[in-house]
């Protein structure tokens, strides 16, 4: 008796089993990374040019939505706040409950409770602050500064109104991780406020999001190309007179 074993037919099942599996992880990896990130991340604009350097005006940037109270000093945060106008401002978290905010020290740095720190977002040789002042942030508050001192309407336009210029936790809607557009980039934690009580808050997973996207798209493309590419390598096969076929008698 004899009989023949198509081993090219059992390579090409396995192989379509094997890009099926890589095209649903692609799947997977690439729809949930998009999903996760609009869980926890929401798009914003940059509306003026206070934050420059570190965010320039007409920047697209990825926002973390968080809860107030995981706002520590350093971070950059999205808020609204009635006395600020009501819409959606971004500022610099430099002071926190209990915190007395001065500037300047005599190298022109801004101090936190009296130690000053080191803030290297700003423009080389500028001071921390055009004008002096001193204010102490009621608990619960946050004291904001823009990074283009200069050339920010922050905390210290509201020196004279309720809370010295702060504002509530609860007004923080996110917390900017990083920039989509013009250039892509994760916002750094400023090493400056880590001495200090409560250090600095931790990046969020947005690195990790993008490189599950990448990742999915590149199963998914590798997968997909694996039929295409098998059927021009058996045609080949078959024009140089190869069978495929072994033949086995019992």
């Amino acid at each position: 008796m004899s009989g023949t074993i198509r081993t090219e037919g059992g390579r090409g099942r396995l192989g379509s089993v094997l890009s099926g599996l890589v095209v649903a992880v692609g799947c997977v990896l690439f729809l949930g990374g998009f999903a996760w990130g609009a869980v926890l991340y929401q798009p914003y604009s940059v509306p003026t040019d206070s934050m420059t350097p570190t965010l320039d005006v007409g920047s697209k940037v990825l926002a973390q939505r968080i809860d107030g109270d995981e706002v520590r000093r350093g971070d950059i945060v999205v808020f609204k706040d009635p006395l600020w106008g009501g819409v959606p401002t971004v500022k610099r978290v430099v002071g926190v409950g209990g915190d007395t905010v001065a500037c300047c020290d005599a190298e022109g740095r801004l101090t936190v409770n009296g130690k000053p720190v080191e803030e290297p977002y700003l423009r080389p040789g500028a001071p921390a602050s055009g004008q002096k002042f001193s204010a102490t942030v009621p608990e619960g508050n946050l004291f904001l500064l823009g990074d283009e001192r200069h050339n920010s309407l922050d905390s210290r336009v509201h020196l004279q109104e309720a809370g010295q210029g702060s504002v509530p936790r609860s007004a923080v809607t996110a917390r900017v991780d990083a920039v989509a557009w013009p250039d892509n980039r994760v916002v750094e934690r400023p090493a400056g406020f880590a001495a200090l009580p409560g250090g600095t808050s931790r990046p969020g997973p947005v690195a990790q999001l993008f490189y599950a996207i990448v990742a999915g798209c590149v199963l998914i493309l590798a997968g997909a190309a694996y039929g295409p590419v098998a059927r021009t390598a058996g045609g080949r096969t078959g024009a140089s007179g190869t069978t495929g076929r072994k033949s086995v008698n019992a």
